[in-house]
């Protein structure tokens, strides 16, 4: 124990510290000191401090730290902020200024007096990296009310009781931060790169500048947006000669490594930035076609990929595409991926999760034309699970069983609609149309938070309902502070 306080000593004084976490019980109402006045305890900050699954938030929180060197933030207060961002749809300079002039806020944080934000606005990016996919997995499920356990004669038996409930399920993107594609401009992008590795090379070595022909580049990159018409062949002859310039540019970084050059760790990964965006693009000139597996679409997000969703708006979006089911209104996360994929692939895995937190099979499933395949079907039949959507084949003669299976595809319609509420919802008031993250890891961070802040407001499951927040009252200052 003498010696572990010897290095820790050590290590502090090197300026080397440790994060501890010191944990921070919950906070009564009547504890907050405001100078002005008391706090309302009608008031929707207040309410929804208590649905926070506080106890899942500090174990899964207070796991990332160890017990020597200086104390962290607590996880109220990490994980309020990001709630109270994605709520007020604001940036990390903004949050910071809420914060410092709404009591509530405060008190919502943890905080026990009223007084000036206790961050920066730099500490939110590392809020964001603290909550992992499985951290934001473990609270979302824990913000979902549990089940009532019933007892039935059947669960004697060792047999499952009968079907009940309705388990939806659906996928979205959330486009990421970035501008459009497009091969020509990425292009362009990558020779400036390579252009700037050569140059950096050429002055380590003590070289002239080579002859790269920036501006006859430059030109050739910007006659084709500039021209009115832009066909086809206008297009590949841009694309091929944006390729040779940066085909002449590796070869000259090849030719300085050959000669004894050494590359840092940045020159080394914007080389393979470029070299991957050339391989690429040429692959798909060559044979004539616009997709290729882990294709990169920007140079500040390559984790970010093409999107195909065929929707009026966008037929091809950019960024997370994430898979969630729904029970009672309550959300969880299916799968969250920046690759694309086939959201029919998990629909065993919702329904056996469902299974396992409910001890029953769901009665009916409601879900797009892409889940109906022959073997999700037969799966259904044999678990006694009705999916929605027309049935497989010829219609029946019987004009009866047609007018009701029509009446039920249309009940089946009306009910997924929550789910398509719950993703306008993100969008348009969580800022899920736009995701302002940089990283992967805290844009998986920003989804998770909001869709727990979903689950918090919940109408239909009992949770606080969403109508009752008013961001004009939040922002204006209408704190509703009673007088002494």
């Amino acid at each position: 124990m003498q010696g572990n306080g010897q290095e820790t000593e050590k290590k502090l004084a090197h300026g080397e510290s440790e994060r501890i976490y010191k944990g921070n019980s919950q906070l009564r109402i009547e504890d907050f000191i405001f100078p002005y006045g008391k706090l309302d305890p009608e008031n929707d900050w207040v309410k929804l401090s208590a649905l926070v699954p506080s106890e899942t938030a500090e174990e899964r929180y207070a796991a990332q730290f160890v017990n020597n060197g200086l104390p962290s933030h607590p996880v109220r207060m990490a994980l309020g902020a990001l709630l109270i961002q994605r709520r007020l749809n604001c940036n990390d300079k903004w949050l910071v200024k809420h914060m410092g002039e709404n009591p509530y806020l405060q008190y919502f944080i943890g905080m026990k007096e009223y007084g000036s934000c206790p961050f920066g606005a730099s500490t939110l990016v590392a809020f964001r990296k603290r909550f992992s996919e499985e951290d934001l997995a473990a609270i979302l499920e824990a913000s979902i009310p549990k089940p009532e356990t019933e007892q039935t004669d059947d669960s004697d038996d060792g047999n499952d009781p009968p079907n009940s409930g309705t388990l939806i399920l659906d996928a979205i993107c959330c486009p990421a931060d970035i501008a459009y594609p497009q091969d020509i401009n990425l292009l362009n992008q990558v020779r400036e790169k390579a252009e700037k590795t050569v140059e950096e090379l050429c002055e380590q070595t003590g070289r002239k500048k080579l002859r790269m022909y920036r501006r006859r580049a430059r030109k050739d990159h910007l006659r084709l947006p500039k021209s009115k018409k832009c066909n086809a062949r206008a297009i590949r002859s841009a694309i091929r000669k944006q390729l040779q310039y940066i085909r002449r540019d590796i070869g000259y970084v090849v030719k300085f490594v050959q000669n004894g050059a050494k590359l840092s760790k940045k020159q080394a990964e914007r080389l393979n930035i470029v070299t991957t965006v050339y391989d690429q693009q040429r692959i798909m000139m060559e044979s004539r076609k616009h997709s290729i597996p882990q294709r990169i679409v920007s140079l500040t997000q390559l984790w970010d990929r093409p999107i195909v969703r065929g929707k009026t708006r966008a037929n091809t979006e950019f960024g997370a595409k994430q898979h969630i089911s729904l029970v009672d209104g309550y959300a969880r996360i299916q799968r969250l991926s920046f690759e694309p994929y086939s959201e029919a692939e998990g629909f065993w895995k919702a329904v056996y999760r469902y299974h396992d937190c409910y001890g029953r099979w769901p009665e009916r499933s409601l879900a797009d034309k892409i889940y109906r395949s022959r073997q999700t079907l037969a799966f259904c039949k044999e678990h006694g699970t009705r999916l929605s959507g027309p049935a497989l084949g010829k219609p029946p003669k019987n004009p009866d069983l047609t007018r009701l299976e029509k009446k039920q595809e249309y009940q089946d319609s009306c009910g997924r609609n929550i789910v398509e509420g719950v993703f306008g919802t993100g969008r348009t008031a969580y800022g899920l149309d736009r995701v302002m993250a940089r990283l992967p890891e805290t844009a998986f961070c920003v989804i998770g938070v909001a869709l727990l802040l979903m689950n918090l407001t919940n109408p239909w499951g009992g949770g606080l309902p969403c109508f009752l927040f008013c961001s004009c009252s939040l922002i204006c200052g209408s704190y509703g502070v009673h007088p002494i």
